[in-house]
């Protein structure tokens, strides 16, 4: 349904539009390259971009939004209430940040330490009790950057497993899959390659945990190819980040 409050003429919805549209040609190609019948989930990563414009990219038909920081997201969740999104926390995240994540999110990309599953697991109980909210959907966060482990966050492949069993046992929480970032100046293919590893191992045992949040504006296409379920694409979309102030 359109959404009276955007004007479909506004220049700035039509560049959103050209450059949705451009991603979602990528996608597809790469959907068709890689051998696959079904694209991956969008989410748009809205960070340091004012409310209206995730207000114009859902009249465009965006559904599911990212965030990594929770005092930015708070706020556009909040003026954003009527549209329905589903809201992805993609960023680090502190324990004490938890009880305000789990008032937006829908899932969060970026679990990595049981500290973190158990604080999120907490704070979920009280909104499902209070709420009636569905269960978090928890990505697991790896390092994939052998040189620079902990430089981006994310739990060291051999402790996935581990990691991965605490949190399928919480209540309140969904072990959803697997989130990397390719590391900084490395193959995204190689990198790409050995997280489908480790989802695979993964997913031997939990078989409902196949989902894997990887690629952004600049390696979507090797994410696809290597099985990514969710892309987490911003610059592409958006533009660079607007000047502050």
């Amino acid at each position: 349904m359109t959404d009276p409050s955007v004007d479909v003429n506004d220049p700035r919805t039509s560049e959103l539009s050209e450059r949705l549209n451009a991603v979602h040609l990528r996608i597809a190609d790469a959907t068709v390259a890689a051998g696959r019948t079904t694209a991956p989930q969008l989410i748009v990563i809205s960070k340091f971009h004012p409310a209206a414009d995730v207000r114009r990219l859902a009249s465009l038909g965006v559904t599911d939004v990212g965030e990594n920081r929770d005092q930015e997201a708070t706020e556009k969740s909040g003026l954003l209430g009527d549209l329905g999104l589903r809201w992805h926390f993609v960023g680090q995240l502190q324990s004490n940040k938890a009880k305000s994540v789990v008032r937006y999110a829908h899932a969060v990309h970026s679990v990595d330490r049981p500290q973190i599953a158990g604080a999120l697991a907490k704070a979920v109980a009280v909104q499902i009790e209070n709420s009636g909210r569905d269960p978090l959907k928890c990505f697991i966060q790896v390092n994939l950057d052998e040189h620079a482990q902990g430089h981006r966050g994310g739990a060291l492949p051999a402790d996935v497993a581990s990691l991965a069993d605490y949190l399928a046992d919480l209540e309140g929480l969904e072990l959803a899959g697997l989130m990397a970032v390719a590391p900084l100046g490395g193959e995204p293919r190689k990198a790409f390659e050995k997280l489908a590893a480790i989802s695979a191992s993964m997913t031997a045992v939990h078989t409902g945990a196949a989902g894997i949040s990887a690629g952004m504006s600049q390696d979507l296409e090797a994410a696809i190819e290597f099985g990514a379920t969710h892309l987490r694409i911003g610059s592409d979309i958006l533009g660079s980040r607007p000047a502050l102030g």
